[in-house]
């Protein structure tokens, strides 16, 4: 039977009536079915009395109504008729209300709305806050607007979150209506906007909203103003809608200023404020405003490097919001979940559960929760909490007496399903003592990592922690082992211990045993200790060698054994497995299986490994952490995107690239051996092993070696011998067995050691750039100065000092230092500046004579300077050190803005292997390469080495990546090597392709005009051998009359020729050395290029004449006359001659010889 109430009651001139009708209104309501309201026809009654102008007391009744029937408790049978902005209905009819006339009907109106959104579910806020923005827009009294206002400032207490998710579209109205003509509605406008804002929870820009609320309201002067404001901050909270809703049109009205650095700012901020954004959903309704302005900036702006930055925020931008193509003005709207098909879901979800009821679809609860769960889908809200606690009570009205969770559950799930979202929460309810349960932020200087995240870790689980480099995984371990997470267990309640192998240099020469007695944190007598490196490998012999001659791999062991001694709760591995050999690693997996009572959070970029070993992944992402059980291939499974991580595979678009190696002096070919080493011999001082065993090896341009062993066969030591970093010491024999390490004089290595941050360890607080500048200030690289290679022993600086005195012209000279260098034949000449003497004085040395007198390692630092000015033309500035680092997959921003200290493990071996290669090396050397880098970054580096023109040297136990790279092999065993594959070559060039050679494919080059560049081959220079033959041939043409020539300067050139042959016989002799060579020059010039040989002589001339009349000075005298004599008139030749025979020389003699027979041939030719 159909529910009755005296509705006119509600609406009658005496208030008293009136207010206690619609009390018992309320308290029949409760007591009532959910579509009471809709029996009676209270709604429309509502809306009639509010729209009947005749009587002030219906409309102001009919606004009492709402407010009793919501004080009294009936608001959620209520919500279910008045939530809806549809024309005709009550909270339409109530906005209307109030510009009333009647000042008490237009009060009670805004009392009863306010009473109303106070007391109704805060889901229903985007259902009624479009209504309330129209009137803002539209009304045409301003008192609608007034109070439309007031209700949002409501609406910001009441339903705080979901009025934020709406400021997007709130913002703009309010920024507007500031401007409005009524006065009234400015005031209001700017306070409602003032309290709006007060939703931005985003720490960086709090300080800022005062500001940004200005340049809203006075967007000409504030904007580059609080544009200049934001730029100096950096930006570390989770940007979410209220904070871009403030930004968007800032940023979008910067774009148009004409200023290039106020728009570069703009980009800089949209860039950093768009990487913290939590999904696309929270930034597409920004893109239409921000993403044509940029695009048009990047096509205008003339500076490259702000269009640089310009294109990166473009990038950042579709990348986040997953607008690839266009300009965004025409994305298509995301998808809006409507609450009629929700409640369709709702009905299907009964059905499947068998509920005894099930209701139809004209339910009033059962329609309202549905207009609910349409708001929390379209908030991308999938908190199961939050979906209980808003649509269990409707349903219950729905469906008296019926648990409807699983309801609500299965719907949530299908939702979450259908939008791709990963949402599950697996159960962590399991069995087993928690060792951790908090929730916290953490950040590394003004980068956020994680952002109120939950971290729950269970006794005698093993974690691997996952995410992309820079995600915060090492970041994370050291600030739990450092007790910097907040709610993290007191050390005391829970042991941690961080597993790290590098060693304080200064503990060197410790011994194992000592060292690990010296950690007084270890719980254990001295005899359990020894047992335990025992157990671990470390022999009784071992045990006393000093920390500093293991290996890396046996560092590794040794910090594992101190973590066995510690007992701790929670044990911490970062790249456990780096340095490490294949039976190492297998001994590894089964000790930490072996572990029930102890927790590990294990970092490691080896896949097989952490199969292996883990029984859970933590993955870090968008600053959450999250939990998935299994192992890594489960966790691959769970979420596709992660198999990034993992899969040996890079990206088109992410590439290294290393520099091209210079060519070398003498090399003609890759198979040409550069280094060698010829019975090398070591051991490391206080060792009572030796490490290497007459070692002979060769490397070449071709050489792509994997020098393999177990841990502690010599591989490091082998590859620092190579270097330089070491010298032979003929190991536990006598040094005279040391053996030798012979390089090409030109040769550059690119050197990238096993522990790679010891290159940078002294630099954390540095940038790269500035690393860089340091490093390479004096066009040397400082880090080769500090080798031993390169530093003097006393026994050297004795032999230096015994052979620096040199005997020239009779007196004693002290050799101060090698100044130059100069090709000669298949060596070289060095020259030597004396003590006390000026540069006049220099003299040249051949090499082998330096060697001899103990010169050896000054002879390499003048070859190593030389090789690295004939390798680096490039400028040390900070464009090109950007570019050097680009190719190595590290952002401008990182190198030029971040110090090192903040920078992850990956990004740091990327600093080192950029440093490493700025020289343009001929063969580059890695040992351990794979450590910290993590696969994506592993496989660019792969693609980089095959496609490198030089040598390639690599130490791994990574099998996949020396497979990948390598094609010879040196084994390493107990200190002898075992080389295959190799295809150098001792001496000569070998068979392989010219590298001094013009490939037929090379394309043609061309000048800036569109010339073609010819490239002019030289002349090949004649051997003396060569000038005596056709001397002969002449002479015996002459002889048979033939080859007669009437051109007089032909004749005079091929008598220059017999005369430049002889001058080179008459220079030769052990203090004419520079004589002869110039003889050398002087013939191929006068037989070869006679017009070349006439012009220099004639530029040279005038030294004779002005500065000196010495023998040297002389050949300029030949070269002059014998120019000037084409034209000179004979007067003139013969005073030239006088003055030349006035000195006793040969060179004299020649000159006269030739010019007189010149002489001659114009006198017989000027008779005939």
């Amino acid at each position: 039977m159909p529910s009755t109430f005296d509705i006119p009651s509600l609406f009658v001139a005496d208030k008293d009536a009136r207010k206690q009708a619609a009390e018992q209104l309320a308290s029949q309501s409760k007591n009532e079915k959910v579509n009471f309201f809709g029996e009676i026809g209270l709604g429309d009654a509502l809306v009639k009395a509010l729209g009947d102008k005749k009587k002030p007391e219906a409309r102001e009744g009919a606004a009492e109504v709402i407010s009793t029937l919501c004080e009294n408790g009936a608001a959620q049978k209520l919500e279910c008729f008045i939530v809806t902005s549809e024309p005709g209905t009550v909270f339409p009819a109530l906005l209307e209300a109030f510009a009333d006339k009647t000042p008490s009907v237009a009060a009670a109106s805004l009392a009863a709305v306010k009473s109303f959104v106070t007391s109704m579910n805060p889901w229903a806020t985007p259902v009624l806050l479009p209504a309330l923005l129209h009137q803002i827009q539209t009304a045409g009294k301003w008192q609608i607007k007034t109070g439309s206002l007031a209700i949002i400032d409501q609406l910001v207490v009441a339903a705080p979150v979901q009025t934020g998710k709406a400021m997007p579209m709130m913002v703009p109205v309010l920024a507007d209506a500031v401007w409005d003509t009524k006065s009234d509605v400015k005031k209001a406008a700017k306070s409602t906007l003032t309290k709006a804002t007060a939703l931005v929870a985003n720490k960086d820009i709090e300080k800022f909203i005062p500001a940004l609320i200005k340049a809203l309201v006075n967007p000409i002067e504030e904007v580059p103003k609080t544009i200049a404001l934001l730029s100096a901050t950096t930006f570390v909270s989770e940007v979410d809608a209220p904070s871009l809703s403030l930004m968007a049109p800032l940023l979008s009205r910067g774009l148009d200023e004409r200023a290039t650095a106020i728009k570069r700012k703009v980009a800089v901020i949209a860039d950093n404020m768009t990487k913290l954004v939590d999904n696309e959903y929270t930034v597409r309704p920004f893109v239409p405003k921000l993403l044509p302005g940029l695009l048009k900036t990047a096509e205008v702006m003339a500076d490259p490097e702000a269009r640089g930055v310009v294109n990166r925020a473009i990038k950042t931008l579709r990348e986040v919001s997953k607008v690839y193509e266009g300009d965004g003005t025409n994305v298509p709207p995301l998808k809006i979940a409507e609450g009629n098909h929700l409640v369709t879901n709702l009905i299907a979800e009964f059905k499947k559960a068998d509920a005894k009821e099930i209701p139809d679809n004209e339910n009033p609860a059962l329609v309202y929760a549905g207009v609910l769960a349409a708001g929390l889908v379209n908030a991308h809200n999938y908190d199961q909490q939050t979906w209980e606690s808003t649509l269990c009570p409707y349903l219950s009205l729905a469906v008296p007496g019926y648990d409807n969770g699983p309801v609500v559950r299965e719907l949530l799930q299908k939702k979450a399903d259908e939008e791709g979202q990963d949402d599950r929460v697996f159960d962590d309810e399991e069995e087993g003592e928690d060792l951790c349960n908090c929730t916290f932020s953490l950040a590394y200087g003004a980068k956020i990592l994680l952002n109120m995240a939950t971290l729950r870790l269970k006794r005698g689980h093993r974690y691997g922690l996952c995410g992309r480099n820079g995600s915060g995984k090492s970041t994370l371990m050291n600030a739990i082992v450092n007790n910097q997470v907040e709610g993290f267990p007191d050390p005391s309640v829970v042991r941690t211990f961080y597993v790290q192998h590098d060693i304080d240099g200064s503990e060197a020469d410790i011994s194992v045993v000592d060292w690990v007695l010296s950690d007084k944190r270890l719980l254990g007598t001295p005899d359990d200790i020894r047992k335990t490196l025992r157990d671990v490998g470390f022999d009784d012999a071992k045990q006393k060698h000093p920390i500093g001659s293991l290996s890396g791999g046996w560092k590794m062991k040794l910090a594992l054994a101190r973590a066995i001694l510690f007992k701790a709760d929670i044990l911490l591995l970062d790249e456990p497995t780096n340095h490490l050999d294949v039976i190492n690693v297998t001994w590894l997996i089964d000790y930490l299986t072996s572990l029930t009572n102890c927790t590990s959070i294990i970092v490691s970029h080896d896949s097989d490994f952490l199969n292996r070993t883990v029984t859970d992944i933590i993955h870090l992402n968008r600053f959450k952490i999250k939990r998935y059980p299994g192992n890594l291939e489960a966790f691959v499974k769970m979420v596709p995107e992660a198999k990034s991580y993992y899969q040996l595979e890079a990206a088109e678009d992410y590439k290294f690239k290393l520099p091209v190696p210079p060519l070398l002096d003498g090399v003609k070919t890759k198979e040409k051996s550069l280094l060698k080493m010829r019975k090398v011999n070591f051991s490391y001082p206080g060792s009572a092993v030796q490490q290497l065993f007459d070692v002979t090896l060769m490397v070449s341009l071709s050489s792509r070696v994997a020098i393999l062993g177990p841990n502690g066969s010599g591989k490091s030591t082998l590859v620092k011998l190579l270097t330089g970093e070491t010298e032979p010491n003929g190991g536990l024999g006598d040094a005279s067995n040391a053996g030798e390490v012979w390089k090409h004089p030109n040769l550059v290595i690119g050197y990238v050691a096993q522990h790679a941050f010891h290159h940078i360890d002294y630099h954390l607080d540095k940038t790269p750039l500035d690393y860089m500048l340091w490093r390479y200030q004096t066009g040397e690289d400082l880090e080769e100065l500090q080798k031993a290679s390169r530093q003097l022993t006393p026994e050297e600086e004795k032999k230096m000092k015994e052979g620096g005195t040199v005997i020239v012209e009779g007196a004693k000279r002290i050799i101060e230092e090698l100044v130059g260098r100069k090709k000669l034949k298949q060596s070289y000449e060095y020259e030597i500046s004396f003590k006390g003497l000026s540069s006049t004085e220099n003299i040249w040395m051949s090499r082998d004579e330096l060697l001899v007198r103990g010169f050896e390692k000054k002879v390499m630092e003048l070859d190593s300077r030389e090789a690295q000015r004939l390798g680096m033309m490039r400028p040390l500035v900070r464009k090109e050190i950007e570019q050097h680092f680009a190719d190595f997959g590290l952002e401008s921003e990182f190198v030029s803005h971040n110090t090192m200290r903040g920078l992850s493990g990956g990004q740091k071996v990327k600093v080192v292997l950029g440093a490493a290669t700025w020289r343009k090396p001929h063969v580059i050397c890695l040992d351990e390469p794979t450590n910290y880098l993590d696969r994506e970054s592993l496989a660019a580096l792969i693609e980089a080495l095959k496609d490198f023109e030089g040598g390639v040297l690599v130490i791994t136990h990574n099998r996949e990546f020396s497979e990948s790279v390598c094609k010879e092999i040196w084994a390493m065993k107990d200190g002898h090597l075992i080389a295959s594959g190799h295809d150098w070559v001792e001496s000569g060039q070998g068979s392989g392709a010219r590298i001094d050679q013009r490939k037929e494919d090379e394309e043609d080059q061309f000048d800036a005009m569109g010339n073609k560049i010819v490239k002019v081959e030289k002349a090949k220079k004649a051997s003396a051998a060569e000038l005596r033959k056709k001397k002969k041939e002449r002479m015996a043409r002459r002889k048979r009359g033939e080859g007669e020539q009437n051109d007089i300067f032909t004749v005079v050139y091929e008598r220059l020729a017999d005369h430049a042959i002889l001058l080179s016989d008459l220079c030769r002799g052990p203090h004419r050395r520079g004589r002869a060579i110039e003889g050398h020059r002087l013939a191929h010039l006068a037989v070869s290029r006679p017009d070349h040989f006439l012009r220099r002589a004639f530029r040279c001339m005038y030294c004779f004449f002005n500065f000196s009349h010495d023998d040297f000075h002389s050949t300029f005298v030949c070269k002059g006359v014998l120019w000037e004599c084409r034209s000179w008139p004979f007067s003139a030749i013969g005073g030239v001659v006088h003055h030349v025979f006035r000195i006793d020389s040969a060179w004299a003699r020649l000159v006269s010889l030739a010019v007189g027979y010149l002489c001659d041939m114009r006198q017989s030719t000027s008779s005939s």
